[in-house]
Order: C-alpha cells, then structure tokens, then sequence
C-alpha cells in the first residue's frame, strides 16, 4: 500500500470507529512498508527469526556475499557448511534448505502467490518448514500488498490494540481477531496503524 491508500483506508476506519479516530489524531498516519516478492524475502524472513534487526542484517550481508543472484537454485549448490559459517543456526540451514529444495521441486512457487486468495497464500507458505502463519500474513501484508489482513499473532499489535481500545486485560490471538473483524476490509491499514500507535501512543 502506498502513502495514499493508507490514509484513505484509515480514514475509512476512523469513521467506523472512534478509537481509533482518537487514536489516529494522537499519531497521525503510518508510513508505507514495502518487501519485494520472491526468494530474497522468505530467506530474509528465516534470517531475522528471533535475533536483532542489526544482527539479521550482518548475516544478510554475508549471504549475500555467498549468493551475489539471490536464486534458490544456488543455494543447493553451496559447499556443505556454508550458510552455518554465514552466522544461521543449524535450524535455520534446515529450513533454507527446505525452502530452496520445494523451490526446485515446483512445490512452492513464489510466482504463482500473487494469483492466489489470502488464505491459499497462507497455506502455501506454511506447508514450508520454518514459516508460520504470522510470516505467511506479513508477506501477504507487505510484499503481496493485500489490504485485509490482521497478523494477530504479533504481540506489539494486541498491545497496541488493548491500549486503543482502552481494554484491561491481554488479548490472544482470537479475541484480537475478533475486536477488529469490523475493521475488514482496511486491516491491513489497521495493522500498519498498530504498530505505528505502539511506538508513538502517549503513556
């Protein structure tokens, strides 16, 4: 989504409900977030899992360095060793691997993602080994560009939502879901806005 269809998505949303009319008032609009579709971003994704951005990004240089045309192909064509000594765990390694091979294989072709429904995309995604449906809903999200989509497994959009909403208690991942169902069909404009309001919201 570009600047323009986030604020008229938004706008949208502020005249359904009113916290988050107050909300946005507070912290104005987001800024886009944008992910090239194909190979780069999945392995990016198992990079970054549960290590610092700084980190994610020293490794992605090495990676690089390893795969100059970023193709999956390359990747089964490196010496055994070779991404474990790029700084990935040994699980990591396993799912790149993964992922490259179903690549190879035609069981998971990234072209064929934008054709597909939101929930066909996270299927496809979450058969790989190593992505959960929270990273099949931020390249949904971010890279495939759909505008309904809530990733309520990210603990910083239930806060920011519970604090919004003026809520007491912690939401899981189905009462988050189902606070924001009349947000539809602008959640993804919704969940960019969360994280927005988590960072900027007053205390």
């Amino acid at each position: 989504m570009d600047q323009q269809k986030i604020k008229r998505d938004l706008d949208a949303l502020a005249r359904l409900d009113p916290d988050l009319r107050r909300g946005l008032k507070l912290v104005r609009y987001p800024a886009p977030r944008i992910r090239v579709q194909g190979f780069e971003t999945f392995l990016s994704t198992i990079v970054s899992q549960q290590i610092s951005t700084e980190a994610a990004a020293a490794i992605m240089r090495r990676v690089h360095a390893l795969l100059p045309t970023m193709a999956a192909q390359d990747v089964l064509r490196l010496p055994s060793g070779a991404l474990r000594a790029a700084g990935l765990s040994t699980r990591k390694v396993e799912y790149v691997d993964g992922l490259a091979q179903a690549i190879a294989d035609n069981r998971f072709e990234i072209s064929r993602l934008a054709e597909m429904d939101d929930q066909a995309v996270v299927e496809a995604i979450t058969s790989l080994k190593g992505f959960g449906v929270w990273s099949a809903e931020i390249y949904l999200m971010f890279s495939l560009q759909r505008s309904d989509v809530f990733p309520a497994g990210d603990l910083a959009i239930r806060i920011a939502l519970q604090k919004l909403k003026g809520m007491d208690d912690k939401l899981n991942e189905k009462q988050a879901r189902a606070v924001v169902e009349s947000w539809s069909p602008y959640r993804s404009a919704g969940s960019l806005f969360l994280w927005h309001y988590y960072r900027g919201a007053p205390t």
